[in-house]
């Protein structure tokens, strides 16, 4: 046996994993803090900056902008899965993390309309969708690479969970960050600059990351197989060979796409329709974000403990019956009362899920495509899924305004709730696979 072929065989150590776990969680927590700085930032600045068209219009289109990074991520999923599993992980990883730290600093340097005219939204444009095609990579082949690197430990579920922990980190981040740099300045000085600036700190924690990422070794059950065979094309040979399991998986990420916008997108602006003022919305996301990151946590340790499907499956089940009763509580006007109500709906259901998400995704696949498809289940559920219901919620509030949609939204929340439990009952257990073949 050769050295590389010795090494490659050897369990890694507790450190080892680590390493791993802290290289793949670096980019997925600016993907969260991208999620809702830019969330927030297209919504109030780059409709006046970017876009010469009146009023609502403006807001829209840079909402649309903001909506193509999300669509685009399937074809990051598709392109990066395709090198992580012809070259490895760890390579796709990199590349994604340049193409993400470039995209998101070029869109902090965007001139505005004013300075070069119809390039401005043009260039935006370019530079949100390489952004969300780096950001497409991100999930999928970061779970696979700590995964497999934890293939032989009693506590898989909760290395994969570390990728998870990136979305309360994010959140936490960027809600803390928006509100500490509104708080420095007018909201002139906002408009005019200020916003630019998380996306020049997202870049400096890109490269970061890359430093990390860099000098971390790919996983070793990768290296092993990459001494026996590798597909010429994995990232279209997965979807020829297990698209029922890539549609399956996929549904429930989309559930969580649900509960994200239900309690997190919508229940923030529900919370300053009843009455909610100041940042009260904002402070109760933070609480609930601090928890959901206490949940995934327990939740990890559990699918390791019990079973993966499990806990999805009582993630489901109470999104499905708290979807209505969530809007009750808030309803009271009660600032505890509405706490309770967002650290059960968004805390509990999507942090206790996500604890076993990256090992569903990643163990559902084989290591000759594993990368591509856990990315491509993950990221298409993200169009009809994080990206349609914010479509068909706005023509629900259109129709019947922010205080009477809460049923329609909740009842279409709910339909995915139930797609997710049909899904997870459907797809076979996998704890304690083999992610060695």
């Amino acid at each position: 046996m050769t050295d590389v072929a010795a090494a490659s065989d050897a369990t890694p150590t507790t450190a080892q994993i680590y390493k791993v776990a802290l290289a793949s969680i670096i980019g997925s927590v600016i993907e969260q803090y991208d999620f809702l700085v830019t969330g927030v930032i297209a919504a109030t600045v780059w409709g006046g900056i970017f876009f010469k068209l009146p009023g609502l219009a403006a807001v829209a289109a840079a909402i649309g902008v903001y909506g193509l990074g999300i669509i685009i991520r399937p074809v990051g999923a598709f392109i990066f899965g395709q090198i992580a599993d012809t070259y490895g992980r760890k390579d796709a990883m990199v590349y994604a993390l340049v193409l993400m730290g470039v995209a998101t600093l070029l869109i902090g340097l965007t001139p505005t309309y004013d300075s070069i005219g119809i390039a401005a939204p043009i260039l935006l444009i370019i530079f949100r969708l390489c952004q969300g095609i780096s950001f497409g990579a991100e999930f999928g082949t970061a779970s696979t690479w700590v995964v497999e690197q934890a293939a032989r430990s009693k506590f898989r579920a909760f290395w994969g969970a570390w990728v998870g922990f990136a979305i309360p980190i994010g959140l936490l981040l960027g809600f803390g960050s928006v509100i500490f740099v509104k708080s420095l300045m007018s909201p002139e000085d906002f408009t005019a600059w200020g916003w630019r600036i998380f996306f020049f700190v997202g870049f400096l924690v890109a490269i970061v990351g890359l430093v990390i990422r860099t000098r971390t070794m790919d996983s070793f059950v990768f290296e092993q197989h990459k001494a026996q065979m590798v597909l010429k094309y994995p990232a279209s040979q997965v979807w020829r060979e297990m698209l029922l399991t890539i549609l399956r998986t996929s549904l429930v990420n989309a559930m969580f796409g649900g509960a994200f916008f239900l309690y997190f997108v919508f229940g923030t602006g529900y919370m300053k329709a009843v009455g909610f003022t100041g940042n009260d919305p904002e402070i109760i996301g933070l609480i609930a974000a601090g928890f959901m990151l206490v949940f995934m946590l327990i939740g990890s340790l559990l699918a390791d403990y019990i079973n993966r499907r499990t806990i999805l499956l009582i993630a489901a089940v109470v999104l499905l019956a708290f979807a209505l009763p969530y809007f009750y509580l808030v309803n009271t006007g009660s600032f505890v009362l509405a706490t309770v109500a967002e650290v059960i709906g968004f805390g509990f259901v999507f942090g206790f899920g996500y604890g076993a998400i990256p090992t569903f995704y990643t163990e559902n696949f084989p290591t000759r495509y594993r990368a591509s498809g856990a990315s491509a289940g993950y990221q298409i559920a993200q169009v009809y899924g994080g990206g349609l219901i914010p479509i068909v919620a706005g023509q629900i509030l259109r129709v019947y305004g922010v205080k009477e949609a809460y049923l329609p939204i909740g009842l279409l929340i709910m339909c995915y709730a139930v797609a997710a439990i049909i899904a997870i009952i459907r797809t076979p257990e996998t704890k304690g696979a083999n992610l060695e073949n």
